[in-house]
């Protein structure tokens, strides 16, 4: 396991500043946000992915994933959706998806994390519906995910189309490719009540990835510096070692855009010193 730390926390400062800051932390990898003002893919000309590479290189540091969930550029985090009621719009979060696989595929990075279809409104709208929808994207986006061998993995969330893991399976039933899986992310599971610790072993076959933030008792969805809230991550993180993951833990504390160098920080010291 390595630990990296989520770009979208530093929205106040450049990528290469980010880059610079994250990798004087002691982290090891960085991931990268597909979004304003970082590394929007339209306004990634050659010389800017040059650049970021560059930067990447010269901190030694490397990309744990990309993260095409927000859509600042255009809307917000959650819209356009892949679950928009104009087809137009769910056009646009294709696109989006279609253009952070090229971005991931120039980079070098392995996998995208991307949002489980979006907001809708639980008394009025058909669910089974909205996961065709859904499904209809993703299996639109898969097919140049296999061709550049970029992952698409999906981020359940809470009060979004997919929240739990019962939802992330139904869905994956459906889906007839190796490369779509799941970005996990520990504190929405426990938001919604589920047990991390049995999910990483339930689920292993599906993770491309991991984000990880802290929760409070109350299990709002608010990310906590780990330590800050309760999550048992001693035992995550022994779940994660025994299922046999190698790959990157993304700390991910964008609420802390003020100060992410203090957040980063204690973040990394609390998590290290659990580790050793």
């Amino acid at each position: 396991m390595k630990l990296a730390f989520s770009s979208n926390a530093f929205k106040a400062f450049s990528i290469d500043t980010a880059i610079k800051e994250i990798k004087a932390l002691g982290y090891e990898g960085v991931e990268i946000l597909c979004d304003y003002p970082h590394a929007y893919p339209p306004e990634m000309s050659l010389s800017k992915i040059g650049a970021l590479k560059a930067s990447l290189t010269e901190n030694h540091l490397d990309i744990s994933n990309m993260n095409a969930f927000s859509l600042y550029a255009i809307n917000d985090v959650y819209n356009p959706s892949w679950i928009d009621r104009s087809a137009e719009q769910r056009k646009v979060r294709i696109q989006h998806t279609l253009n952070c696989i090229a971005l991931a595929n120039n980079l070098g990075a392995k996998s995208l994390s991307t949002e489980p279809g979006g907001i809708y409104d639980r008394n009025r709208e058909d669910i089974r519906y909205l996961r065709n929808l859904f499904l209809g994207g993703l299996t639109e986006v898969s097919i140049e995910a296999e061709k550049n061998k970029i992952k698409v993995l999906v981020e359940p969330e809470p009060k979004l189309l997919i929240e739990t893991s019962n939802d992330f399976l139904e869905v994956m039933k459906e889906i007839k490719s190796d490369w779509v899986g799941l970005n996990f992310d520990i504190g929405h599971f426990f938001c919604v009540g589920e047990d991390p610790v049995q999910l990483v072993y339930d689920l292993a076959d599906y993770i491309g990835h991991f984000h990880l933030a802290d929760i409070a008792q109350n299990r709002i969805h608010n990310h906590l510096i780990p330590g800050e809230g309760v999550i048992d991550f001693k035992q995550v993180l022994k779940a994660i070692s025994d299922i046999g993951y190698d790959g990157y833990i993304t700390v991910e504390l964008y609420p802390y855009q003020k100060d992410p160098i203090r957040a980063a920080r204690k973040a990394h010291d609390y998590l290290i010193d659990i580790m050793s």
